[in-house]
C-alpha cells in the first residue's frame, strides 16, 4: 500500500504528466463541442486536506454548477467538472447553439447537455489514463447539482474522508478565449488507487 506523503517528485511528475494528457484531450473535445479555442493550465498534482478542495473553486460559499461522475475498475476514483453558475449557463448556450446569455435557468434540456459535457470530458481524460497507464476506467452516469462548492463538494468528498483526511487532486482549470466558458476539472483518485496507478506508470 502506497501512502500519498511517500511518492517521489519523479512520481508526482508522472501523476502531472497523465493529469496533462488527459486534460489536453478534454479541452480539445470541449473545444469541437463548443466550437471555440479552449484553453488549459499545466494541471496540479496535489495531496491536501478534503476540507480545503472548496477553496479551489473560490470557497465554500461560491455557487457553483458541478457535475459528478464515480469513477470504476482498476483505480476507483471521482471526477468532477465544477463551474461557476453564470459559466455553466454560457456552456448551455454554446452546447445548444444558442446566443451566449439566452440560458438564465438550467431546465430539462440544460441540465442533460451539462451532463453530455461531464461525460465527454470525463471520457476524453479516462482514454488518455488508459493510453499511458493500461489501466481500464469506467465513469458512471453523470450526476449533477447547483449549490455551494462546500456542499457539493462535501457530499463527493465524504465518502473519501471515510477512507482518510487527505485528497489526492489532479486540478486543471479550463479558460475559453472570450472568458465564457471557465471551470475546473477534477480527478480524485481513491485512496488505494494511488499504488495501482504510480505502478502502472512505472516510475520507482
Amino acid at each position: 500500500m502506497i501512502d500519498e506523503f511517500d511518492l517521489t517528485p519523479s512520481q508526482l511528475d508522472a501523476m502531472r504528466e497523465i493529469g496533462n494528457i488527459g486534460a489536453g484531450n478534454s479541452a480539445t473535445a470541449l473545444s469541437q463541442i463548443v466550437n471555440k479555442k479552449i484553453d488549459m493550465n499545466v494541471p496540479q498534482v496535489s495531496l491536501i486536506p478534503i476540507e480545503d478542495v472548496p477553496d479551489l473553486v473560490g470557497g465554500p460559499d461560491a455557487l457553483v454548477v458541478a457535475v459528478f461522475l464515480r469513477v470504476y475498475g482498476k483505480a476507483p476514483g471521482n471526477i468532477l467538472f465544477v463551474m461557476p453558475k453564470k459559466n455553466a449557463f454560457y456552456l448551455v448556450d454554446g452546447l445548444m447553439g444558442k446566443p451566449l446569455g439566452t440560458t438564465q435557468e438550467l431546465d430539462e434540456m440544460g441540465v442533460s447537455a451539462l451532463k453530455e459535457a461531464g461525460n465527454i470530458l470525463a471520457g476524453s481524460y479516462l482514454n488518455a489514463f488508459f493510453h499511458f497507464t493500461k489501466i481500464s476506467m469506467l465513469p458512471s452516469i453523470p450526476a449533477l447539482a447547483i449549490d455551494m462548492a462546500g456542499a457539493i463538494l462535501n457530499v463527493v468528498l465524504v465518502q473519501l474522508g471515510q477512507m482518510g483526511d487527505y485528497a489526492m487532486v489532479i486540478e486543471t482549470k479550463f479558460l475559453a478565449e472570450d472568458d465564457s466558458i471557465n471551470g475546473h476539472f477534477f480527478l480524485v483518485p481513491d485512496p488505494g488507487s494511488l499504488g495501482t496507478i504510480v505502478k502502472a506508470v512505472g516510475v520507482e
